[in-house]
């Protein structure tokens, strides 16, 4: 029986997000508990890697920021090249009114943020932080919500959220990035030809893409380009073909089997390891401070302005249309959603304040958590209780 339910659970959608928010709230209780010297020694552990004059000398935190997100970024460069391919991505019809609001939601965010703390050039680093959206949250409280929300809107959202991690990827590539090292460039770029000639060849096994994937990943590592994007690059090598007798492609079997060891092991340990915050001394004026308020108002503020208004535009301008049976009401919830930034500003945060000092790193996580929750919040209500009778807006003729 407790098996059984334990089975239910894995399956539903919002299973994620509640592991996210348990494995969040586990890391506030142990850091304001006696075991936080335990916690923080634990991610502190230096851990070591040598082969020959190679070696990756890290802390436990960083293993799991650097090493196992590279896991998380490798799923979201497969569902990327899939929706390309045969999803959603596929048809630009579908595509437009997603790019818009994405843009949208990148943009207001990180202009709200930078007003707020202009000056400050230490500050200034987490511009990029409000303007990402968790997209295992946001599904996991549409989830929450069942046959309430059309199918449509599900679609707009997940569309919306690959898009916006696409932006994240790129922000995190031309804006995170510390000294170059180009030997091991020269290295990561020897990486991808073979990831290409393999594609290009017609090898469907696996396990090459996999093992020329961990040596890009290391390459990446010491380039001082961030690791995580050697997860994306290797993940759209693999190929979208099928063996003989396979009903699904290489890329779609791979995708399934990670997306649970994802799900509820890696994207729940870095929620632990990196929402850990003191509420010690912390009062209405550190709420206050540019940087916490900066992210929280970028989070909430920024996403309704964002994700919302330039939707608004582009359906009253006639470039795109409503999706099929979703009104306003229901759109801005999704847009209150996209105010969810968890995992990803999290992990932008560890970028930009890694060298900013630990008052940072709490006034960061401090936004990031009141941001998201105030998001996620009002989104649900939103979408609970005022979204029944809502009829879908007219598409511009």
């Amino acid at each position: 029986m407790v098996i059984d339910k334990l089975k239910e659970f894995l399956r539903l959608e919002s299973a994620s997000g509640i592991l996210l928010l348990i494995a969040a709230s586990l890391a506030m209780v142990v850091e304001n508990s006696a075991a936080k010297y335990l916690y923080d020694a634990l991610l502190g552990t230096p851990v070591e890697i040598k082969i020959g004059d190679f070696e990756i000398a890290k802390p436990l935190l960083l293993w799991i920021n650097d090493g196992l997100m590279a896991i998380f970024f490798f799923l979201i460069g497969l569902e990327v090249k899939r929706e390309f391919l045969a999803g959603e991505l596929s048809d630009p019809s579908r595509v437009v009114l997603p790019i818009i609001a994405a843009v949208g939601g990148m943009a207001i965010p990180a202009a709200i943020y930078a007003s707020i703390n202009w000056g400050d050039p230490v500050a200034m680093k987490g511009w990029a932080i409000p303007s990402a959206t968790d997209i295992a949250f946001a599904l996991g409280v549409l989830a929450l919500l069942g046959s309430r929300i059309p199918q449509s809107l599900k679609l707009f959202l997940m569309t919306l959220a690959i898009i916006d991690d696409l932006g994240a990827i790129i922000i995190i590539a031309v804006f995170y990035t510390a000294d170059l090292s180009f030997s091991s460039l020269l290295l990561a770029v020897i990486a991808i030809v073979g990831l290409f000639i393999m594609n290009r060849s017609g090898v469907l096994r696996l396990a090459p893409y996999m093992l020329i994937g961990v040596v890009l990943w290391a390459a990446v590592l010491k380039s001082g380009v961030h690791a995580t994007l050697a997860g994306v690059l290797t993940a759209f090598f693999i190929p979208f073909k099928r063996e003989a007798g396979e009903t699904h492609t290489q890329l779609e079997r791979l995708e399934h089997d990670l997306h649970p060891a994802v799900a509820y092991g890696v994207l729940p340990l870095f929620a632990f390891a990196n929402a850990g915050i003191s509420f010690e001394g912390i009062t209405l004026e550190s709420m206050l401070h540019p940087v916490p308020f900066g992210i929280a108002a970028g989070l909430f503020i920024g996403n309704q302005i964002g994700v919302f208004g330039f939707s608004w535009l582009a359906i009253k301008l006639g470039i795109s249309e409503m999706p099929q049976a979703v009104g306003w009401v229901q759109l801005y919830g999704v847009a209150l959603l996209c105010g969810i930034g968890f995992t990803m500003s999290l992990f932008v945060g560890s970028l930009a304040f890694e060298q900013g000092g630990p008052d940072f790193a709490v006034d960061d996580r401090l936004g990031i958590l009141s941001g998201s929750l105030a998001s996620g919040i009002l989104g649900y209500v939103v979408l609970r209780f005022f979204s029944g009778n809502n009829r879908p807006a007219p598409t511009p003729s």
